[in-house]
């Protein structure tokens, strides 16, 4: 239809006209004459139609954009509203950094099988009480959980630390909830160490009526690490020679508690209970299911656990209902 003409006298033809014809060849020419051909003797179009038709249809090729505008208008309304939702979405993936830890689902999956001599006839933690460097030189990498009580009974944190001397420290200190330290949510609904400060007094307090929350995260802010470990020392037990990170862990809250897991890191844990009890629960891998079994145990303020958290499943819960609990946690190796 495009290429319509009288083709009564080709003298005058459209110069565009002619090498489009000649560009197209004269079999496909001639087909599409014989159709304008019968179109025309239907009697249900005439001339003017199909030269309108080709009209049309070339300025549709000279005009592109006309055709593709509602397209764009389309796509640019799909990302108008895709992306607040999209923002809203990587918003809480970075606040709430344990969403998959440590790509945790990754690790599990291809971790070592357990050598199952770690948990063969162990039926509950060691405990020992206040004891020297040296009185604790045999237990120092044993792979059983181990509670030392009153160990950390005379540090100031125990006296000075709490929620509140944690939150003044974190908003005087500049940048201190910016850096990039991994926030631990747990069960509750705090994205972030910044939620948890801005929280209403009534809220940290556990006031009547009010949910139960239990947080944690890395202080590796280096001012605020610095100032931390002013109320608290490097355990007197540990070996002189084992390494420690320049990072801590706190954990504070009340009820709840962490969930069962392996911890995939480079050295043992150790933990400080400063306030509030805990309930422990560890187990073997699976693959030692049949050689070992789980136990509980339960610590009270003043007492240090050291676990091998690469090796045993472990979870924790604050037993008492009410109570405010806050731990400090630290690697050694």
């Amino acid at each position: 239809m495009f290429l319509f003409w009288n083709r009564s006298s080709t003298r005058n033809v459209n110069p565009t006209a002619r090498r489009t014809r000649e560009s197209l060849g004269e079999d496909f020419v001639r087909k599409l004459d014989a159709l304008h051909d019968d179109a025309l003797r239907t009697g249900l179009v005439t001339t003017s139609d199909l030269q309108e038709a080709y009209r049309k249809s070339r300025d549709a090729d000279l005009n592109p954009n006309k055709i593709n505008m509602w397209y764009v208008l389309g796509i640019l309304a799909f990302i108008m509203v895709v992306t607040p939702l999209f923002y809203e979405i990587i918003t809480f993936l970075l606040g709430v950094r344990c969403f998959l830890p440590n790509n945790y689902i990754v690790s599990e999956a291809t971790r070592p099988i357990s050598d199952c001599d770690f948990c063969r006839d162990v039926t509950g933690p060691k405990i020992l009480q206040n004891l020297t460097r040296e009185e604790f030189s045999p237990y120092a990498y044993s792979s059983q959980p181990i509670i030392i009580k009153n160990a950390v009974a005379h540090w100031k944190a125990k006296q000075l630390l709490n929620f509140d001397y944690l939150k003044d420290l974190y908003e005087r200190i500049p940048g201190a909830m910016d850096e990039k330290c991994q926030f631990l949510n747990f069960r509750s609904d705090f994205k972030s160490l910044q939620d948890v400060f801005a929280m209403p007094s009534v809220r940290s307090n556990l006031s009547i009526g009010q949910t139960p929350w239990y947080v944690g995260w890395s202080n590796c802010h280096s001012v605020v690490l610095e100032e931390l470990r002013k109320l608290y020392p490097r355990p007197h037990f540990l070996p002189v020679d084992a390494e420690m990170p320049n990072t801590d862990y706190i954990f504070i809250g009340y009820e709840q508690g962490d969930f069962m897991h392996l911890d995939y890191i480079p050295r043992l844990v150790w933990q400080a209970q400063l306030q509030g009890n805990k309930s422990w629960i560890v187990a073997p891998t699976p693959e030692c299911d049949h050689v070992c079994q789980s136990f509980s145990f339960y610590v009270e303020p003043g007492d240090a656990v050291l676990v091998d958290t690469r090796i045993w499943y472990h979870g924790s819960s604050i037993p008492n209902k009410g109570q405010f609990a806050l731990t400090i946690q630290s690697e050694y190796g």
